[in-house]
């Protein structure tokens, strides 16, 4: 019978990434603002009866998915309050230029946790922070001009 550790090391293993699922109001729109702005790509989709109901996304590392309400069963309440989808990155001031080149409007980044933070919100409330390390002092406000192409 195997030890308990051994099915511990195993159940480690097993797990290989978390991916956000976001349900959407707009999947047209959240793929422009995902895929025209942030550069994701769509990898995998599901179509049913002609329309695009879930897909998966992936830049670099990273993946997430979206899948449309169906009409009249979008929540009352707001969504993406309360979430915050944090992709660890190398450089995440390029990731600020890249968007402003796309027409995106991130937040000017910050300095928060001894990383420079970029703070996206999707066309449904969902917050995406795009980070990486610095050794800018913590609160510093990021001071290059915005591009705009």
């Amino acid at each position: 019978m195997p030890t308990l550790e051994i099915e511990s090391e195993k159940s480690i293993l097993n797990i290989k990434q978390a991916v956000p699922f976001f349900w959407v109001s707009n999947i047209e729109a959240s793929l422009r603002f995902y895929v025209d702005g942030l550069g994701f790509t769509k990898t995998k989709e599901w179509i049913d009866n002609g329309k695009l109901r879930w897909c998966w996304l992936e830049r670099d590392g990273a993946a997430h998915m979206l899948q449309e309400y169906e009409p009249g069963k979008a929540p009352s309440t707001k969504r993406g309050e309360g979430v915050s989808i944090c992709f660890q990155c190398n450089d995440a001031l390029a990731i600020y230029h890249q968007t402003i080149a796309r027409g995106l409007h991130p937040q000017r980044p910050f300095v928060g946790n001894g990383m420079w933070v970029v703070i996206l919100t999707d066309p449904d409330g969902y917050k995406l922070d795009f980070e990486s390390p610095t050794d800018t002092p913590e609160e510093s406000i990021y001071q290059a001009p915005d591009i705009f192409i």
